[in-house]
């Protein structure tokens, strides 16, 4: 199957409906929704076969039509929207399905605890509830979903939604756990069985969507199943959407790190956010049109295309306000679109998955989240790569943390800096996966062992100590213990005077540093490794301290020196990615600036089965910048700088691989198109 190509401008439309609404659909009007379309400047949309409650929204034979609709409601959707050039991919829930569960509770997930899996802890709260892909569940499933290839063949996709499977120990997974020689008393046999289940529900599930046709685009709406790691399941997309609404939980730094792996994939993909002001099912909310403007900004720069959650009102109508709203955003992606068609990747820095090495698991997680946020705010373009990824058109590589190389990984590693590539470890990506001694001949003396005398501190060399700090600062996890015995040390470590304990501890915090550093240091420098003895990037997702990232990026930028890639003077607010349109003989760097505010606090529920309350990442403002100055090293001679969409010419200079201009105003987002 060749690359499926998405369009720019799209809308997930749910449609989650309650069974005991009447009236559905019945202020459906053709002309009123293809002219809300239109308003919204949508080239594609998302509309619902069957949703979360278990219901159609179409006659059906395999599952129940909604009782409150009297007609062929998708139908007429599809219908009024390919008229006017609009797609339709379907969607059909497939890992929660309330009417399925209440008629066939034997199909449900069960836990290890032996209780049902769903998204409320008791059958007396609102919520939906999990079924299990290995039980018959999973027959239905695919008789419901080649009906609806049969019904809707003039479909563009289908979306199946809530993807995964848990450790299930139902009746049937048991069965066939003994069967298969899986111990389900085993967390790591429950967890083996699981994805082999998961792998056959995504190739049985594909079969049934193409059994009318054979190039009918695929889609698992499945969470970190779309990240590093999971290659083997790739064949079961025809592309990727990746679910990140800011608002709702995920924050703004959430996409550019899934969409950092994607655009090293074969496959185009989608970033998906949401018109709400929190998250799913909020009727009556919206945020920002900035906000929106912002985070379609974003998606173009991460080389990916947009999609926009709305929900649809149980009548059956497109909301005005909506419409509008959205329409503010897609007009600017419209403009932009012909300088983001078939972008690719410029980036020169990779982050060696944790997760796509060693599994996805939050402590594997944090780190690569770290990471991301410092090279974010550094305006460094990076990329993220799994086993399966290509190290060869990078000049610098990240281990972050707790990725301790094994022998295939360090045999490639010693081929990339060999090329002469560049490699950053921190903690104990330091060591050998099979045993503690070192990866690799860096000049240091090492025990290899974690000093766990925590808090400790580091007192920077003075070339990459944080401006103003001279004094040592607190490191809030442990070190591996080395000694430098040649390159440059990145400073030396303070032990505390003791671990704080109920016998002996001082003040509220922290047991204060000995007078006199210890005989370890804080890391190495040599003209191709930068070692952080603490795990740095971890400590920098969990307490985000302003001196550690400068102490971090003043080192990742002494390894260097001439390869760093682009030189600003923007905010760390701000966002810099570049890439390249080899067709059209360019590069494009993309420039972001927002500041999002955390606004709302915890609260409790008001009442039973309405959610609490949390802080909520706003963008209200969209500041305007003036004389953004950026230096971008290019492999090919530039021979002109413009602004897109609105072409205007900048001036420039270009030597030794590096051009320079200034930005005269940047607001929200600006496309510098550099010619070659």
């Amino acid at each position: 199957m060749s690359r499926y190509e998405l369009r720019f401008r799209q809308v997930h439309l749910d449609f989650h409906t309650s069974p005991v609404i009447p009236g559905i659909g019945k202020a459906f009007d053709k002309k009123l929704w293809q002219e809300r379309l239109r308003v919204a400047r949508v080239d594609s949309i998302t509309c619902f076969s069957c949703c979360h409650h278990g219901y159609s929204y179409h006659p059906t034979r395999v599952g129940e039509m909604h009782p409150g609709l009297d007609f062929d409601l998708l139908r007429a959707q599809m219908d009024a929207c390919h008229e006017i050039g609009v797609r339709v991919p379907i969607y059909i829930t497939a890992g929660v399905n309330n009417r399925v569960a209440e008629l066939e509770p034997g199909w449900r997930e069960l836990n290890f605890e032996g209780r049902y899996v769903g998204w409320q802890p008791s059958p007396v709260l609102p919520g939906f509830k999990s079924l299990c892909f290995n039980s018959p569940y999973l027959d239905y499933l695919c008789e419901y979903i080649a009906e609806a290839a049969k019904l809707f063949p003039d479909a563009d996709g289908m979306f199946f939604d809530i993807i995964s499977q848990n450790q299930c120990c139902c009746p049937w997974c048991m069965r066939a756990m003994k069967k298969e020689g899986f111990d389900p008393e085993k967390e790591e046999d429950r967890k083996a069985f699981s994805d082999r289940v998961l792998a056959n529900y995504m190739k049985r599930s594909v079969e049934a969507a193409r059994s009318v046709r054979s190039d009918m685009p695929v889609l698992h709406n499945a969470g970190h199943y779309l990240g590093p790691g999971y290659g083997h399941l790739a064949q079961y997309f025809s592309h990727l959407e990746l679910e990140s609404l800011p608002t709702g939980g995920w924050g703004y730094d959430h996409y550019p790190l899934m969409a950092a792996f994607c655009r090293t994939q074969e496959k185009d993909f989608l970033g998906m956010t949401g018109k709400f002001h929190t998250t799913w099912g909020e009727f009556g909310g919206f945020k920002t049109a900035n906000a929106l403007r912002y985070e379609c900004a974003a998606m173009l720069a991460n080389g990916s295309k947009c999609s926009i959650g709305d929900q649809l009102h149980p009548s059956g109508m497109l909301d005005e306000s909506t419409c509008r709203l959205i329409g503010s955003a897609y007009a600017e992606v419209e403009k932009k679109e012909p300088w983001c068609r078939g972008a690719v990747t410029a980036a020169e820095t990779a982050i060696v998955s944790n997760v796509g090495f060693q599994g996805w698991k939050p402590e594997n997680e944090t780190p690569e989240i770290g990471v991301s946020r410092i090279l974010l705010e550094s305006h460094i373009p990076f990329d993220r790569l799994d086993e399966r990824g290509d190290f060869s058109p990078y000049k610098v590589l990240i281990l972050a943390d707790n990725l301790r190389p094994d022998a295939a990984l360090r045999k490639r590693l010693e081929a990339f800096t060999a090329a002469g590539g560049k490699v950053i470890l921190s903690g104990t990506s330091f060591l050998k996966k099979e045993e503690n001694s070192p990866a690799f001949g860096l000049p240091v003396e090492s025990s290899c062992k974690v000093d766990m005398r925590i808090p400790d501190y580091v007192q920077a060399a003075p070339e990459f100590a944080p401006e103003g700090i001279s004094t040592p600062f607190v490191m809030y996890r442990p070190p591996v213990e080395m000694k430098c015995t040649g390159g440059r040390s990145l400073g030396k470590i303070f032990a505390p005077y003791f671990t704080r304990t109920y016998e002996h501890f001082c003040s509220h915090q922290h047991t204060p540093f000995e007078p006199e550093p210890s005989s370890f240091d804080a890391g190495v420098l040599t003209e191709q490794f930068l070692c952080f003895a603490h795990p740095v990037f971890t400590l920098y997702a969990l307490y985000g301290t302003e001196i550690l990232k400068e102490f971090i990026v003043k080192a990742i930028r002494a390894l260097l020196k001439e390869e760093i890639q682009v030189v600003t003077d923007l905010p760390s607010q701000g966002r810099v990615f570049l890439q390249e349109q080899k067709k059209e003989r360019r590069y494009i760097l993309h420039a972001l600036y927002a500041t999002p505010s955390l606004r709302g606090m915890a609260g409790e529920a008001f009442m039973p089965g309405m959610r609490p309350t949390h802080p909520v990442e706003v963008i209200e403002d969209l500041p305007v910048l003036s004389d953004v100055s950026f230096e971008v090293k290019v492999p090919r001679p530039v021979t002109g700088v413009m602004q897109a969409p609105d072409g205007g010419e900048l001036p420039f200079e270009y030597a030794e691989g590096r051009v320079r201009f200034v930005l005269p105003r940047l607001q929200c987002h600006q496309m510098v198109v550099l010619n070659y």
